[in-house]
């Protein structure tokens, strides 16, 4: 069985495997294999996009995708029939929702104002002390998949109010019809799904609207979850603040009106881009890998509608 990973360390990240694994390493993200029509098994780069899809037109023995990103939806519906998609759940549990509470926090004690004060070497206390505090606050996760819950789990010891939401109502979990009852009495408002039709433009004019003043939104999920222009709109009269990691065109133009706005924070996309991303992505595929061989159920596997 063949097998095709983007990265040199992943031969000693995947672990003990079978002793018919052939393992090939992609010199580039835009190169082929040498045999690309013997993959099996293949582990795209992390955050592949619509390019390396096509990729896998050229892999007529492909029988499994295993992602190293928990989103999967440029893949979705892409692949062959008899193709088996797998995202990378888990994985970026810990690293995400660090990335929501450091954005929370940052944004709430004012961080992103000291550090334009930085730039000009000012002492800034009288500026913008006292801050805000998340001690106290409402925080309504959009959300409730494995990463809601890591960031619901890191947010329980600060004081907080936490409800969620998911696509469907559960015990402690309100339904995503909930949401304009929910977004009025919400101090922040944390977005974390998959980018699917039923959540593109889910954070629409109304849903901003909806927001209390003062608000802040979080969005940590997928670029095309917002509705950029009522995104904009909303930031520019002041009433909310946004911290975001992801944007609709992404990268964000250089000439883009959300990089001068005071109540705006931005991170390129790098939520899940730590060091640990590694070790833990290759672990599962190793898994993964594993249970392919030995014809046992995978896990993770993404199926059609998302």
């Amino acid at each position: 069985m063949k097998v095709w990973i983007p990265h040199d360390e992943g031969r000693s990240l995947l672990g003990a495997l079978p002793a018919d694994v052939t393992l090939e390493i992609a010199p580039r993200p835009d190169l082929l294999p040498s045999d690309p029509a013997g993959v099996t098994f293949w582990v795209p780069p992390f955050l592949a996009q619509a390019d390396s899809v096509d990729v896998a037109e050229k892999m007529p023995s492909l029988r499994v995708v295993q992602l190293l990103s928990a989103g999967a939806d440029a893949w979705v519906d892409r692949l062959a029939e008899g193709v088996t998609l797998c995202d990378a759940r888990g994985v970026h549990d810990s690293s995400t929702s660090e990335w929501v509470l450091t954005a929370i926090l940052s944004y709430l004690r004012d961080f992103h104002g000291f550090i334009r004060a930085q730039t000009r070497h000012e002492w800034s206390y009288s500026t913008f002390a006292p801050t805000g505090e998340l001690a106290g606050k409402h925080v309504l996760i959009v959300g409730a998949g494995s990463i809601g819950e890591a960031v619901m789990a890191r947010l329980r010891p600060f004081d907080v109010t936490i409800t969620s939401v998911a696509r469907t109502a559960r015990p402690g979990v309100h339904g995503i019809g909930s949401l304009p009852d929910l977004l009025p009495e919400a101090d922040v408002v944390v977005v974390i799904v998959p980018l699917t039709a039923a959540t593109r433009g889910m954070i629409s004019e109304s849903f901003l609207a909806a927001m209390k003043d003062g608000a802040l939104l979080v969005n940590a999920a997928r670029g095309p979850v917002a509705d950029t222009d009522a995104l904009v709109a909303a930031l520019q009269t002041g009433r909310i603040g946004a911290a975001v990691d992801v944007t609709d065109p992404e990268p964000l133009p250089a000439g883009h009106p959300l990089w001068d706005l005071p109540n705006f924070v931005i991170t390129p996309h790098v939520a899940g881009s730590v060091r640990g991303l590694l070790p833990r992505a290759y672990r599962l595929a190793g898994d993964q890998l594993r249970r392919f061989a030995a014809g046992e159920p995978l896990i993770n596997e993404v199926v059609g509608g998302y």
